[in-house]
């Protein structure tokens, strides 16, 4: 599975984990997104779930601002959008804050619902504290890869007791 970020650049580009995954050739900076891709969108209305995998080619991380997300995401991209189910930031920023992801941590998020394990803990292994995303988000994390419906990521978080 190929990874690409569009940046906008409207945070401390020390802390860009887009910028250092670019760096390590573990994803592509694009300027505009394809037809083709898994788009990270927190705002659209569908849950990624594991069989988005057959749909894609590629996941896009769009790396904005949390301050400026809502107005980032008003433009149009192209792909097929997928907000993430509910995980927990294991950035030193947003520790432990619900669907307050780096854009690393979302697209290892979305590499392992979809199946791709390794290529989610390649992209953390680049950072300090990506195991700690992990470790928190382990079972929530297996249990979203087997889930076959919204309907049952919306029992996940029911179970775990988490804010959609």
């Amino acid at each position: 599975m190929q990874v690409q970020v569009l940046m906008f650049r409207q945070d401390d580009p020390k802390k860009c984990t887009a910028a250092k995954i670019v760096k390590f050739k573990l994803a592509t900076r694009v300027r505009t997104t394809l037809q083709n891709t898994l788009l990270l969108d927190p705002y659209a209305q569908k849950t990624l779930l594991r069989s988005d995998a057959s749909l894609v080619r590629s996941i896009t991380g769009i790396d904005c601002s949390w301050e400026l997300a809502g107005k980032t995401f008003t433009k149009k991209f192209a792909g097929i959008a997928r907000k993430l189910p509910p995980l927990l930031a294991g950035n030193p920023v947003n520790y432990s804050k619900l669907n307050k992801l780096t854009t690393v941590e979302a697209i290892a998020g979305a590499s392992f619902i979809m199946g791709f394990e390794s290529l989610s803990h390649d992209l953390l292994d680049k950072f300090k504290w990506g195991h700690t995303f992990y470790d928190l988000n382990k079972n929530l994390l297996e249990d979203y890869s087997h889930a076959t419906s919204e309907e049952k990521i919306d029992s996940i978080i029911r179970d775990y007791r988490l804010m959609a």
